[in-house]
């Protein structure tokens, strides 16, 4: 039988069939409701689209944003419009008498990359999604780090700069402030608004909160000095950030996923010459830097159903 995987995300509910092999069977998308009885008929729906309730799934995975106890699939913390599922055990969303294993996105990330990825065959792994935020998960000695309360594994919050921007977690000067989409789009509007001579300036002076963060490594690939700035500052700050975390946790390997992994080696040379520099005297090897091998989010989501130590009863 078949896997269920589900992912929640802040602009897409999915859906999808797993094999135990990885592969998609079928998939479905929606845009995810901000209210909570639209959401939970949307999850519905979407659900009997891809696993009607005559077909048979051997267990189902969530991955969801937010601070979710693995235990019993319970979401603790999840700020921003799907707050409304705090308290919520999202097992209790899957009308199925299967058992439910459920996580954050970016352990879910993790549990793909441990069953058909770039950490398969290791037992310590870092894991960072680098897209409009940054996410993050440890596979410490064979299992995924969750810390005393479940929190642990947000890499985007080390702190770099003790008197840096605000951070929505409420600290100062987090790894997110610095290097995520957000930030770069921040830089480059303000040196748009600037007046900085710039591809990014002909191109968006009209409308430069629109410029994105492909658009900035666009330009930077195309040899833009203003754009190349940007990116080289936002790598120093993720490298002085991996950096630590590798002498913290010392891994086999560093995965990159997120949308800004794709942009391949205009971030990951750089980033490896960096972390080199920083960490060979003290670790006296160099830590492969790899992009995450497992891109639907659904197949993350039902990979926690093989790294679950024990799934939650329906």
């Amino acid at each position: 039988m078949p896997l269920l995987g589900i992912d929640i995300g802040g602009t897409r509910l999915k859906a999808g069939l797993v094999t135990r092999e990885g592969a998609v069977i079928e998939a479905r998308a929606r845009a995810t409701p901000v209210r909570a009885g639209d959401f939970e008929r949307t999850l519905a729906a979407l659900i009997d689209e891809v696993a009607p309730a005559a077909a048979q799934v051997e267990a189902v995975g969530i991955a969801c944003k937010g601070v979710i106890d693995n235990r019993t699939t319970r979401v603790d913390a999840l700020p921003g419009p799907l707050q409304f599922l705090e308290g919520r055990r999202l097992a209790d969303l899957v009308e199925r008498p299967v058992p439910v294993a459920a996580e954050n996105d970016a352990r879910a990330a993790m549990a793909g990359e441990m069953a058909w990825g770039a950490a398969r065959g290791h037992r310590d792994a870092l894991l960072l999604t680098l897209g409009t935020g940054v996410g993050g998960a440890v596979l410490a000695d064979g299992r995924l780090l969750r810390g005393a309360t479940g929190v642990g594994g947000h890499l985007g919050h080390i702190t770099l700069d003790a008197r840096g921007p605000v951070c929505l977690c409420g600290n100062h000067g987090c790894l997110e402030t610095f290097f995520s989409a957000r930030a770069i789009e921040a830089e480059a509007v303000g040196a748009i608004l600037r007046g900085a001579e710039s591809v990014l300036l002909r191109r968006y002076l009209d409308a430069p909160a629109s410029v994105t963060c492909e658009a900035v490594f666009t330009a930077a690939a195309e040899g833009d000095e203003v754009a190349n700035l940007i990116v080289d500052r936002a790598i120093e700050r993720l490298a002085a950030a991996v950096a630590g975390l590798l002498l913290v946790f010392d891994p086999e390997v560093v995965i990159l996923a997120g949308q800004i992994s794709a942009a391949g080696e205009r971030l990951f040379q750089p980033l490896r010459q960096q972390l080199r520099r920083r960490t060979f005297r003290m670790l006296r090897r160099e830590v492969p830097l790899k992009p995450a091998q497992v891109s639907d989010a659904v197949v993350g989501a039902a990979a926690l159903v093989l790294t679950a130590s024990s799934p939650a009863s329906p």
